[in-house]
């Protein structure tokens, strides 16, 4: 399993919170068994929908359905969730990617700037080996001084950095934290990577960590990858597969904006009891919403 190297900064433990919260969790990802007149122990589901001429108003709960392995669902309730977020940059600095490392620095220090009150950022590297940048804060002033520690070297190992992210960043937070976001910089280029994309992907999935991306130029120009999808497909998949978009990388301050706005005012909750579903195989899970709602949320739900 990948760990966390530290890059040019003082050791600093990340922030262990209540692991025996993850029971907690255990109530609320799409997949458990669940008794359908207990409003307590339903699926929760993080969902992601807004009105299509922005104007703002909530998404009522009857404009919204969804499908479960392929059957409609009983939602027991769908609420807004403006709680803060923890979101990790995770930041594409091999030595080929095609851009530079004062573009990637601007990127890092715009999301610094517009995170909401109560949300706190990661910034962790990635070549051969995960590193963090700056650890979790929500202080732009050492998110700045952290970006020093950007290079540009090695080949990208972007699925092991997923995992490494995932284990050592986000898991923690179970039970305590909803909102648990990568902000993928870079192309979805994979060179040596042990975890497999299938693997990255169902990991993500299974703890309801959304991927958003803000995508850089392929640098293989498209070429076929034989055991994993092209770059610009993994970029699309992890983020469609965990209910998040892509955006590209020209104007790293409206992309900032755009997340950190639809984390805060357009994330909702949805509860419903699973009924007559499979545990074994890995479900599909689709969010379907009435005319003028956009709706996302994850598209599956592996088996645990």
């Amino acid at each position: 399993m990948p760990i966390f190297r530290r890059r040019r900064f003082p050791a600093a433990a990340f922030v262990a919170l209540s692991l025996a919260a993850c029971a907690a969790l255990a109530a609320g990802q799409a997949g458990r068994r669940r008794d359908a007149g207990s409003r307590e122990r339903a699926a929760l589901l993080n969902v992601t929908a807004a009105r299509d001429d922005g104007s703002g108003a909530p998404v009522r709960p009857t404009e919204i359905a969804l499908y479960d392995d392929g059957l409609e669902q009983k939602i027991l309730s769908f609420s807004p969730d403006p709680s803060p977020a923890r979101i990790v940059l995770l930041v594409d600095n091999s030595q080929t990617l095609r851009t530079d490392v004062p573009k990637l620095a601007q990127v890092a220090r715009e999301f610094a700037y517009e995170i909401y009150e109560g949300d706190q950022m990661l910034v962790v590297g990635f070549d051969e080996h995960a590193e963090i940048i700056s650890d979790w804060t929500d202080d732009p002033k050492a998110v700045e001084e952290s970006l020093s520690g950007l290079r540009k070297k090695g080949q990208p190992y972007l699925f092991d950095a997923l995992t490494a992210v995932v284990s050592e960043a986000l898991r923690p937070l179970t039970g305590s934290v909803r909102k648990r976001v990568i902000v993928l910089i870079g192309d979805g280029l994979d060179r040596g990577s042990k975890t497999k994309f299938k693997e990255a992907l169902a990991e993500l999935q299974n703890t309801d960590i959304t991927v958003y991306a803000m995508q850089i130029p392929d640098r293989t120009g498209g070429a076929f990858r034989r055991d994993q999808p092209k770059p610009s497909e993994v970029v699309r998949q992890l983020a469609e597969g965990t209910g998040g978009r892509v955006l590209p990388l020209a104007n790293p301050r409206e992309a900032a904006k755009t997340i950190c706005d639809e984390l805060r005012k357009n994330r909702y909750l949805l509860a419903y009891a699973p009924t007559s579903i499979s545990y074994v195989d890995t479900r599909r899970i689709y969010v379907a919403s009435d005319r003028g709602v956009t709706a996302r949320s994850k598209t599956a739900q592996p088996p645990k």
